[in-house]
Formats: structure tokens, sequence, C-alpha cells
């Protein structure tokens, strides 16, 4: 990717270029929403970008701090766009932390019986079982619909 003739670009352009965003009107809805700063004030999407620059940019509710390494103005492969910033290891090491965090809180989510998104008739009965038993303080395994079967045997 040949830099541009003028020494800045569009920080829409840039954002989407340097693949921080998916799509150029993505990159303009964060920047208006402002979800980006260029040194540390608000901008706007025209705002030109230039070699040196920083930005602090939010993704989703991800914070990162990158530095302008470089300027393009269309998009192009993903080794490319990675040359065009560079991000210091204390928002390197944010990032991973928050990544981290979210992965913790995900694994100690109740998770339902069987383990889809939905539960299936029998793991509704046995939560249904359950429930019931806690509320009347008996055991939940004698009352368990799941382990009877016609006839009453097992």
């Amino acid at each position: 990717m040949a830099a541009p003739s003028s020494d800045s670009v569009r920080i829409d352009k840039w954002l989407w270029a340097a693949r921080l965003a998916k799509t150029r009107p993505l990159a303009a809805e964060a920047v208006k929403g402002g979800h980006v700063e260029l040194n540390g004030r608000r901008t706007a999407p025209g705002k030109g970008v230039r070699i040196g620059d920083r930005l602090d940019l939010t993704i989703g509710d991800i914070p990162r701090t990158v530095m302008v390494r470089g300027l393009a103005e269309r998009r192009g492969p993903a080794s490319v766009a990675a040359t065009l910033y560079e991000e210091p290891p204390e928002s390197v090491a944010e990032r991973e932390r928050i990544v981290q965090q979210r992965r913790l809180e995900r694994a100690l989510e109740p998770r339902v019986p069987g383990g889809g998104a939905r539960p299936t008739k029998r793991d509704r009965r046995r939560l249904d079982a359950a429930s019931a038993a806690s509320r009347s303080g008996r055991s939940a395994r004698s009352d368990d619909p799941a382990r009877r079967t016609r006839r009453g045997r097992r």
C-alpha cells in the first residue's frame, strides 16, 4: 500500500484501512459517537490523521491505544494493515486482561443441563422436579420424572 500524496488521511478511512473497523460507515459512526479520540480529543470523521498521531479507541467494550505508523486510504491485506499502527504494550496487556476476565465470567455463568442453549424436555422436567423439591424440602431424586418409565421400572 503506497502512502497517499498528502501527509494526512481521513480518520474514518484510516480506521477502515487499518482494519480497526469492519466498514467505513462503522468507522465514521464510532468517531461520531465519541469512541475515537485523536491525540486525546474527540474528533470528526473527516479529520486528518498523520503519522505519529495517537488514537484512543473503544471497540465494543475494549479500550485500545494505537500510534499511527503509516497512512493508507485503501483497505489492503491484513499483513499490510498491521504495519499502519503500533499498539503500546500497556494497551495490549489491558486488552488481554479484559478478554481473560470475560472468559472467566463466561465460565462461571450457570449452564443448562445438557449444555445446549435451551433445555430439552427431559432437562426441563429435571429442573422443575429439583426446584419443587427444594421448595418442599424433599429430595428431588425420589420424584425425578426422568427416572420413571411406563411401568414404573427403571
